[in-house]
């Protein structure tokens, strides 16, 4: 599990690697998690996913949650017809199953991430919402998940701050 006592040790090692976002300055606090991904074109495909899979309003709730969230791009890697399957009504159990795999309880920040990869000795694993765990090691100054299933996924924008929690922007959906 993530040590948050050596967040500050860390987080010279994660500026240097260029993993922190620099924060945009508010003069209201973030949009939620839901509006957040809504707000911007490359995470269309997500944020119908999350309405078919009924889980708006869980991601629109205080949370806090850490969102790995795979663009458009993240999406159409998967085989052909995959999307639209699962976008189907029923299958929202395996849909919901998915993307709940995207997400950790807690708001766990690029700095929190490369802290517990140092001091797991090069990985660290988080557990999901589904219930499933993400393997979090780096590839030089990269973070990289491994899913269940062995597939890898880059965090390409990390530290997306909204209103109850955190988005990491990833290029492959990971599968539980």
């Amino acid at each position: 599990m993530i040590n948050r006592n050596t967040l500050r040790a860390a987080l010279f090692a994660v500026a240097a690697a260029g993993l922190v976002a620099t924060p945009a300055v508010h003069a209201q606090p973030a949009a939620d998690i839901v509006d957040t991904a809504a707000s911007a074109a490359d995470f269309s495909t997500l944020v119908a996913a999350v309405k078919a899979a009924g889980l708006v309003d869980t991601l629109k709730s205080a949370g806090p949650f850490t969102v790995f969230a795979p663009t458009n791009a993240a999406f159409a890697k998967l085989p052909a017809g995959t999307v639209d399957t699962l976008l189907k009504p029923e299958n929202k159990a395996t849909l919901a199953a998915v993307l709940t795999y995207h997400v950790v309880p807690g708001k766990l920040m690029a700095a929190d991430v490369v802290a517990a990869i140092k001091a797991g000795g090069g990985k660290a694993e988080v557990k999901t919402v589904q219930g499933g765990t993400l393997t979090a090691s780096m590839m030089g100054d990269v973070v990289m998940l491994r899913d269940a299933k062995g597939g890898m996924s880059h965090v390409r924008t990390a530290d997306l701050g909204t209103s109850n929690g955190v988005i990491h922007v990833i290029d492959t959906v990971v599968m539980p």
